[in-house]
């Protein structure tokens, strides 16, 4: 996929500068790079296309404000983040926008908001977990469902996070499967579900989520 959305930019490079197409490759690029933990270099694509306010007024997919507060939640930004996906949110909202697939900005918000207000953040999960049911593709409820786990007891986030990584080994979504997968693994300490996930993100080239399942897996063979 980075692939791909290289080549398109370049291909978009030769045309012109600051058109619909460059903000289209350029969302999807910086989201394929945080997928693979690659922060500084989603930056650096974002810095040079000049991601940000102010958006085009062209629908772009998945959502500009949605991935620019992602990034920024990756930067560890969060006051920034968290005031870029309310304001995007808001406008989503207003529009009853509620693909939470091509809108992220729910579930992003609520981990953004999970250590200082968990009361709102556990509220905005729930609600895109409504918002996911009545859209009923298998991405979106695993999505949602990993994200409601954050803030459920032990036990029911075990059993949440598995009925996520069974609804996502329905779809083609291979970086969500693998994600739910290691969130399932580190719940329920299992050392063959953290194998099984850290195969699955290197197979899709998400190598900071490959090293996240493997430093639990030293964790877990450490406290044996």
């Amino acid at each position: 996929a980075e692939g791909f959305l290289r080549e398109g930019l370049r291909l978009a490079d030769r045309v012109g500068s600051g058109l619909p197409v460059h903000w289209d490759a350029a969302c999807l690029l910086i989201d394929t790079l945080l997928a693979r933990g690659r922060t500084e270099e989603a930056r650096r694509i974002a810095d040079r296309y000049d991601f940000g306010p102010p958006y085009p007024s062209a629908m772009v997919l998945p959502d500009g404000p949605c991935m620019r507060g992602r990034l920024l939640l990756a930067e560890g930004r969060k006051e920034e983040a968290i005031a870029e996906l309310e304001a995007a949110g808001a406008a989503l909202e207003s529009r009853e926008r509620f693909n939470g697939i091509w809108a992220p900005w729910a579930g992003d918000l609520a981990r953004a908001l999970a250590e200082d207000d968990p009361a709102r953040a556990a509220h905005l999960a729930a609600r895109n977990r409504v918002h996911a049911e009545r859209f009923g593709t298998p991405t979106a409820m695993g999505e949602a469902l990993r994200c409601v786990a954050l803030f459920a007891p032990p036990e029911r986030a075990a059993q949440l996070l598995a009925e996520a990584v069974g609804h996502l080994e329905k779809s083609s979504s291979a970086y969500e499967h693998a994600l739910a997968r290691v969130d399932y693994g580190i719940a329920i300490g299992s050392h063959r579900e953290l194998a099984r996930a850290q195969k699955q993100a290197m197979a899709c080239g998400a190598e900071g989520l490959a090293a996240r399942a493997q430093q639990a897996r030293a964790s877990i063979r450490s406290s044996e």
